[in-house]
């Protein structure tokens, strides 16, 4: 019999127990909480439009609602601290679009149409969701993107020029935004939007010092150095090359708006935004004297009901319509299915919103905004506590590409400013633009991540 004393000693390795951060499981129950909303939608609509359910639902819903899943799970290995309801939010949204846009597709069947857009916006959808997920795994760090600035520079305004470019730009409504090969069109100037914010985050962080400067007080306003204001007129110019040259004034208004936004966070002058916003007034003042286009939708907005816009081409009627639709819904809504949000042009996707507020009512268009709200706020959060400058101005330049873009969209619809052809985002029908938010999210999703990784690594 062995000596216990002597028998040699065996020890067991440690197991490894790897613990998921609380932000997961709080993000996989609001998930389930978005998909079944969307799925309540998606069945109501039919309920109401077609008295049954069908296969169609699972077609519209199971898709997107997998690669949530997918999307999810991808963070918990890859991003396991970054913000919690970015995803819930983004399916929320995403989920709501995909159901008004299958509503109407209902609607145009019924009434004989022919372009249906529905399962065109759940394969747009799955093709963003895959892209995010790339960007997840195949960027561990966004600050690599600081090398390349000037390069972002280039594509960004690239970008931007290949409408231009002969055989495969398209004038769509009006506007050379699009670039079309066969069928197939995309709208560059949306991912454009990220380039120029990678480009100015970075910018803006190697001359922070050099544009907080003074120069000369006039009127005792201390204004910059003249040398300081080149970016400016740089910016104005090209925005209103934009107007000018591809005849759309939401985008020449968000890419000056951006800037600005991001030249005030960076330096903490305000003159820099006054002087700005002087500038960009003055420039569409005299657009509105000479540029048609420009002074019809400044009419058609002023003065929608008058007779000789209504009946103009490119006039009011469709803001009328998208009017009467949302004074039809009145505070609760006609319920999913149960309005006429057809008979406003372009329903699926410049007036998504007056669509919407017919069956969803005021309350549920107030939901959508605070969802949104909630998104850009979460952004801000991001940018606002993250210690490195670049990180601070990339989030906050892409919050406030959102903030501005659903401005822009949602204010023309409702009459605050004149409309302009940008979507409303995660909601309107069109692929460029679900691809270029959920890349932001995805990069929103990966700087938020970084800040509690660094506040661990500093512990």
């Amino acid at each position: 019999m062995a000596n216990p004393s002597t028998a040699p000693l065996t020890t067991a390795k440690p197991r490894i127990v790897r613990v998921v951060p609380r932000n997961r499981n709080i993000e996989a129950l609001l998930l389930i909480f978005a998909v079944g909303i969307n799925a309540f939608e998606i069945a109501q609509i039919q309920l109401a439009a077609l008295q049954q359910l069908t296969s169609e639902f699972m077609i519209y819903w199971a898709p997107v609602s997998f690669a949530a899943l997918v999307l999810h799970l991808t963070l918990r290995r890859r991003a396991s601290n970054a913000d919690p309801l970015i995803l819930p939010i983004a399916m929320l949204l995403n989920g709501l679009g995909i159901s008004m846009i299958y509503r109407l597709d209902l609607a145009t069947v019924a009434n004989h149409g022919a372009q249906l857009f529905a399962g065109k916006q759940v394969i747009w959808t799955l093709l963003a969701m895959i892209i995010a997920g790339a960007v997840l795994v195949y960027v561990p760090n966004h600050l690599f993107l600081r090398r390349y600035v000037f390069i972002a520079m280039f594509v960004g305004i690239g970008l931007l020029l290949t409408p231009m470019l002969p055989f495969i730009g398209r004038n769509i409504n009006g506007a050379q935004l699009w670039i079309g090969i066969g069928a197939f069109t995309f709208q560059p100037g949306e991912l454009a939007k990220i380039a120029l914010t990678i480009f100015f985050a970075g910018y803006l962080v190697n001359r922070r010092e050099s544009l907080a400067a003074v120069g000369r007080k006039v009127l005792g306003v201390q204004l910059p150095r003249a040398r300081e204001l080149g970016p400016i007129l740089t910016i104005w110019v090209a925005s209103l090359a934009v107007l000018v040259f591809q005849h759309d004034l939401g985008t020449s208004l968000l890419y000056f708006g951006l800037f600005l936004v991001m030249i005030y966070v960076a330096t903490g002058r305000a003159i820099y935004v006054g002087v700005g916003l002087g500038m960009f007034v003055t420039g569409a003042l005299i657009a509105a004297k000479i540029m048609s286009y420009v002074s019809g939708r400044v009419d058609a907005w002023l003065n929608p009901f008058d007779q000789s816009n209504y009946d103009a081409v490119g006039g009011s009627y469709q803001l009328v319509q998208g009017i009467f639709g949302m004074a039809h819904g009145g505070v609760l809504g006609s319920g999913l299915g149960g309005g006429v949000p057809n008979l406003v042009p372009l329903a699926e996707s410049d007036f998504i919103f007056a669509s919407l507020g017919e069956e969803i009512g005021m309350v549920g268009l107030f939901a959508v905004l605070a969802l949104y709200l909630l998104w850009v706020s979460r952004g801000l959060r991001i940018g606002y506590k993250h210690s490195d400058d670049f990180s601070r101005l990339l989030a906050t330049g892409l919050s406030f590409v959102i903030a501005l873009q659903v401005f822009i969209v949602i204010g023309g619809v409702t009459r605050v400013v004149p409309l302009t052809g940008l979507t409303t985002p995660l909601l309107a029908a069109g692929g460029s633009s679900l691809v270029s938010n959920w890349i932001i999210i995805a990069l929103l999703l990966r700087i938020s991540d970084s800040i509690r990784t660094k506040a661990k690594v500093a512990e």
